[in-house]
């Protein structure tokens, strides 16, 4: 399975890419995602599952299930959109609580095997060098966090640029 996250409005997607692999779970923006209130729920009260109820509380589940995750998202001063943010927070059942060392820095153990591959697709007008930058060591951050071993960020300077060279 595929999991495909993007922040474009769903309606402006499904034109540019009408047709998806059945292979893929789709996470978009239906304006209701609650934020991450850091109780630690998925770790202590329901292992592996949010306790917020809004439609997207077993991202966890879906990463442990994937073979690869896609992320089309705005690069917003070299960070994801606020929505992609949120999905990241909200997968934070996908980790357990315990430590571990990974490349000298203390990292959460995995609760799954499950290894995925992470794809990530930057678009926005003027991404500076420096946001470039930051958003590629983020996505790299992610990668030692989640236990990402293939990876890969590119950029685009809008969304119909994107659409162009990238197929889903």
């Amino acid at each position: 399975m595929k999991l495909l996250i993007f922040d474009v409005n769903k309606d402006d997607f499904e034109k540019k890419y009408p047709i998806i692999q059945d292979d893929f779970v789709i996470i978009s923006d239906n304006g209701k995602i609650k934020n991450c209130i850091g109780c630690f729920g998925c770790w202590l009260k329901t292992p592996g599952v949010c306790i917020l109820k809004d439609s997207y509380e077993n991202i966890g589940e879906l990463l442990s299930k994937s073979d690869e995750m896609l992320i089309i998202s705005k690069c917003c001063y070299g960070t994801y959109s606020p929505f992609v943010k949120n999905v990241w927070d909200r997968s934070l059942s996908y980790l357990l609580p315990y430590f571990e060392k990974k490349n000298n820095e203390t990292h959460h153990k995995p609760r799954y095997k499950n290894q995925f591959k992470l794809k990530v697709y930057f678009y926005g007008d003027d991404i500076t060098e420096y946001e470039k930058s930051n958003a590629t060591d983020l996505v790299n951050a992610n990668c030692i966090n989640f236990n990402i071993t293939d990876s890969s960020v590119s950029f685009f300077s809008s969304f119909d640029e994107l659409c162009k060279e990238v197929v889903i």
